[in-house]
């Protein structure tokens, strides 16, 4: 109990360091089982009957996952069994951090549509143009504005001047953050804040007809 406690506490010191966007590592892992928690709430079978006991590795995921899982729950503020997809984040990871580099996808310099445009073929199957404006006009994915649809892996679409209309691309998570490039780089920031929001043009999903595919 007094560990289920400390992680609470830890989750919300965490959460108090979002000026700075986001969160590069996370210094901890679960290494909770099913039975440790029965015993240190004193849980017998019998009791479980009235009780939700909630273990956190039933899908046996390696600690590498685990550690992922834990990092993008309190990057993203949500709960770990909202960070599903092992895959999707297991790409972002390492590139958190890459400076802003126009057209150019390398660990020295990176560009979002790029990254994107390579992450959607890897982590989604699906092939897109390496710039915005292609993506937008893209026959795999659906274009929608409405803020309250945005999914996991949906794309969101920036205007940054009038000579471009569909200017930049990010990819939104959960929780109101997205993947996005800015001057500071590659990271994850929120939705909600006003250079995002000025900027808003639409979202883009995979349509059912590519997904059948």
């Amino acid at each position: 109990m007094r560990q289920a406690v400390l992680l609470i506490i830890m989750m919300h010191l965490c959460l108090a360091c979002y000026a700075q966007k986001y969160i590069s590592q996370i210094p901890f892992k679960y290494d909770y089982s099913l039975d440790q928690l029965k015993k240190q709430s004193k849980i017998g079978e019998a009791d479980l009957k009235n009780k939700t006991v909630v273990d956190d590795n039933s899908e046996n995921l390696s600690d590498e996952i685990l550690a992922l899982k834990e990092k993008y729950s309190i990057v993203l503020a949500v709960m770990p069994n909202k960070i599903r997809n092992y895959k999707l984040y297991s790409y972002i990871d390492p590139w958190i951090n890459t400076p802003y580099k126009e057209k150019s996808f390398s660990k020295t310099g990176i560009d979002c549509a790029y990254f994107l445009q390579s992450l959607y073929s890897d982590v989604y199957q699906v092939t897109l143009p390496k710039d915005p404006a292609g993506m937008w006009k893209s026959k795999s994915i659906q274009i929608f504005t409405g803020r309250s649809f945005l999914a996991e892996g949906d794309l969101v679409f920036f205007r940054y001047d009038k000579d471009h209309p569909i200017s930049d691309v990010g990819l939104y998570l959960h929780n109101d953050r997205i993947l996005a490039c800015t001057e500071k780089g590659l990271a994850i920031y929120n939705f909600n804040d006003e250079y995002f929001q000025l900027r808003y043009i639409g979202a883009g999903r995979i349509n059912e007809d590519t997904k059948k595919k």
